[in-house]
């Protein structure tokens, strides 16, 4: 493809001119594809010191102790073993879902839309460079349309201001800095950075797509990601541990996407919170690396702190090929030790705490959704649901790739079908979007002509980046909002209105392969397996069950050298610029510190029934271009959620009984002094890691949050801002709380002094009768967690300590 794209030039990317992705690059001073080295010993795992803390882990548990992979992994990067291992563990008998672990994590890596706050956090600390390694990388902020060579370009110049923010504030601290068109976040931490025996924090809920090449790897929020980023250890409640024992193979259609799909409905979205899944088993060596990075990705879909895969010979040719021979090489020799030593694979007899198998040999290609991730119906019966559901009949648009299956060897298998309805005389019977997971992967499947492949059949290859996954997508097919429509992904989300804004697009997950032929067919009881598509000639056609290759004979391309990474080295003179009059950028304020004493008078803001995800609390799309200015962010606080008394969504009622938006009421209630919460049902904050969920109430005057449940990475990211997550210790309580009800805390101040030691409950005094009731609920703080409500932010802690 001669695709033609706006460079960037340095310090700012400054468009200027066009080249091809090809072409001789001068404008970034560096090295030439062929030279091209990265640092691979900043990439390398610590693994002496590794090593030592596993050794010190046995000290402290005894040799006997037969440990989990994951509990090897986390133990070994703990700051204090004994004192986090012991301390309100019945002296180390009971670690998992007691211990509250201090951590110091090897990497941070960050993408656009959530760097913009970490790292206007980070400034507030005043120190000269990140105290870890780090990587930002821009995938968020590119809008998919009509193909990257106009998408991107576009993109760039509409984002301007804030990737000029995000890459001298990178090359000021020492952080690796990868441009707009580079990659998706993951795609490219998998490629260069994870590692067996690595930990990572990640500022977006899919980081653990990097546990595919044997890593610890966390999502978190940006205040998270600012501890490890100033040397401060990050706190994790010790998780359980959920053991998925993979046996067989897969064949035919099955696919590594199936296995989370089965796997996620047989959890629920909630079914994973306060657990890692580590998957272990002889099925494992049957899977490629990438495959185990899809399976890991959407672990988040289950509410899982991460998922890992242990160390592989499958692994090897990945790590090689990604020039990390060095890194396979090592960790091979550790993956050998005896038990005792060996922090790559998991001890014989380790238990877990809830056991799963899944043989892959019988596993059936899944869809799941419409609108939630585990609705999961084997692809044999799909037919039979959208007709009892009464689900569209026809596929609007089939996409591939994201960051959850945008390897080479999904993209081989896709191309695979695509040839074989390309010699039936057969065109996809919808839009068909390709996305590439990096700059790397794009390359490679250009000069294997793969994109030809897909272009020459009628294929939009967008920009390498989210896009419409996350909700970066124009549509131009002629179906807007209201439109009761079905669309064929292979993401990792599907929530509703999540990925084009439209409420009535219905997304169903799938393989890349399903996908395809879906798409093809253009109908949603299409079965590959067993139906056939008429061609034009008449004839009847049916797939083959696709194949493709795992790795690419001829190596990977590094690609177009304008989108290689910024070296980690800091520039302290680099000046890092904030308009005053910007409107995609804010310097921060400090939250004001809790009161000297319990919670008065705060009223309910809205009493949110359903679900509730990071999406209806922050929404995403047009949105992501404010995630750098929190007053202007906040303006769509909660605009997604269903008012629990009259079914409308943004409706919310003040004491008058007048009506506004649910931001529009918070703004006004705090012009007007009065604090609030927010009342909910389960899980509340599903979804990605964005703390703009608990930013944005913060700052509009929201203090605490009484829910059913909560997702486990928003329930922290609320604490980190200073926000109290409660859960109501009787579930039924929820329908005794309403909107404008007058709630006041009991116990709440005296818990945070004792570090988390006391009981909290709520007296409520209802807005109609003005009858008073006291509720009971539940907290999970640990004390370095009641410091960050006392200070009223973590930041605010995090400043201090900086200042001292």
């Amino acid at each position: 493809m001669g695709a033609k794209l706006l460079r960037c030039s340095r310090p700012a990317l400054r468009l200027s001119h066009q080249v091809s992705r090809n072409s001789p690059i001068q404008c970034r001073t560096l090295a030439t594809v062929s030279s091209y080295r990265p640092d691979i010993e900043s990439r390398t795992p610590p693994y002496d010191k590794l090593l030592s803390r596993l050794k010190e882990v046995r000290r402290v548990l005894g040799n006997s102790r037969n440990l989990t992979l994951a509990e090897k992994i986390l133990y070994s990067h703990l700051d204090n073993p004994e004192e986090s291992l012991l301390s309100n563990t019945d002296n180390g008998l009971n670690i998992r879902g007691n211990a509250n672990l201090k951590l110091k994590p090897d990497r941070v890596a960050m993408q656009d839309a959530s760097a913009q706050m970490a790292l206007l956090q980070f400034m507030t600390c005043n120190l000269p460079s990140t105290a870890v390694p780090a990587s930002i990388h821009c995938d968020h902020m590119i809008v998919g349309k009509r193909g990257a060579d106009v998408d991107l370009p576009e993109s760039i110049l509409g984002n301007k201001e804030v990737f000029d923010f995000l890459e001298s504030a990178s090359k000021k601290y020492g952080i690796e800095f990868w441009p707009p068109g580079a990659g998706i976040i993951h795609q490219s931490v998998l490629e260069n950075y994870s590692a067996p025996g690595l930990m990572i924090l990640g500022t977006d809920s899919h980081t653990p797509n990097a546990g595919g090449l044997g890593a610890i790897a966390i999502g978190v929020g940006g205040a998270d990601a600012v501890d490890a980023l100033v040397d401060a250890p990050w706190e994790l409640k010790a998780p359980k541990i959920l053991g998925v024992r993979l046996e067989g193979q897969l064949s035919g259609w099955a696919s590594p996407k199936d296995v989370i799909l089965y796997l996620a409905g047989k959890l629920t979205v909630r079914g994973g919170t306060g657990f890692i899944i580590e998957y272990h088993g002889p099925g494992v060596d049957t899977l490629s690396c990438t495959g185990m990075a899809t399976i890991c990705n959407m672990g988040a879909e289950v509410g899982a702190t991460t998922s890992l895969f242990p160390f592989s010979l499958r692994h090897v040719p990945y790590l090689e090929s990604t020039h990390r021979g060095s890194v396979a090489a090592r960790a091979k020799a550790i993956s050998e030790l005896p038990s005792l030593q060996n922090l790559l694979r998991s001890d014989e007899g380790a238990c877990y705490d809830e056991l799963i198998t899944i043989d892959l040999s019988t596993l059936e290609p899944h869809v799941n959704g419409p609108n939630t991730p585990d609705l999961s119906t084997r692809l044999s019966d799909f037919a039979i649901a959208v007709k009892t559901n009464n689900w569209p009949k026809s596929v609007s648009a089939g996409l591939i790739g994201s960051c959850t299956n945008s390897s080479y060897q999904d993209m081989s298998r896709a191309e695979d079908l695509v040839k074989q309805a390309n010699a039936a005389g057969l065109k996809p019977a919808n839009d068909f979007f390709v996305t590439p997971g990096s700059e790397q992967i794009r390359a490679t499947l250009e000069r294997d002509s793969t994109l030809a492949t897909f272009e020459e059949a009628g294929g939009i290859v967008l920009a390498n980046a989210c896009g419409p996954c996350i909700g970066q997508w124009t549509r131009t097919d002629g179906v807007k909002k209201g439109d009761n429509n079905a669309i064929f992904t292979s993401y990792n989300r599907n929530f509703r209105g999540r990925n084009d804004g439209n409420p009535d697009t219905m997304n169903f997950l799938a393989s890349p392969e399903i996908v395809t032929a879906m798409s093809y067919a253009g109908s949603t009881a299409f079965n590959p397996m067993t139906d056939s598509i008429t061609t034009p000639s008449g004839e009847q056609f049916r797939f083959s069950p696709p194949t493709g290759a795992e790795l690419p004979v001829g190596g990977f391309e590094m690609g177009n050298p304008d989108f290689l990474p910024t070296a980690g080295t800091r520039s302290p003179s680099t000046q890092v610029v904030v308009s005053p009059t910007s409107d995609r950028l804010a310097l921060l304020d400090p939250f004001e510190p809790f009161p000297k004493g319990d919670l008065k008078g705060l009223r309910v803001l809205y009493k949110v029934t359903g679900k509730c995800t990071t999406d209806t609390i922050s929404a995403a799309g047009p949105w992501l271009k404010y995630k750098g200015h929190l007053p202007n962010i906040s303006a769509n606080t909660l605009i997604g959620a269903i008012n629990a008394a009259t079914g409308e969504v943004n409706v919310a009622y003040d004491f008058d009984g007048s009506t506004s938006g649910i931001p529009e009421l918070a703004q006004k209630w705090k012009n007007q002094g009065f604090e609030w919460l927010v009342v909910a049902e389960d899980n509340y904050g599903e979804g990605s890691a964005r703390e703009h969920a608990a930013l944005q109430p913060r700052y509009l005057g929201g203090r605490v949050i009484l829910a059913k449940s909560f997702a486990r990475i928003h329930e922290t990211n609320l604490k980190k801002q200073g926000v109290v997550p409660l859960t109501f210790a009787n579930g039924e309580d929820y329908a005794k709380v309403d909107a404008c009800d007058e709630v006041s805390t009991v116990g709440l101040y005296d818990m945070l002094k004792s570090g988390g030691d006391g009981e909290v409950s709520v007296l409520v005094k209802k807005a109609k009768t003005g009858e008073e009731i006291t509720l009971k609920t539940k907290h999970t703080f640990s004390p370095d967690q009641c410091g960050f409500i006392i200070a009223g932010s973590a930041l605010n802690l995090l400043a201090k300590m900086g200042r001292s």
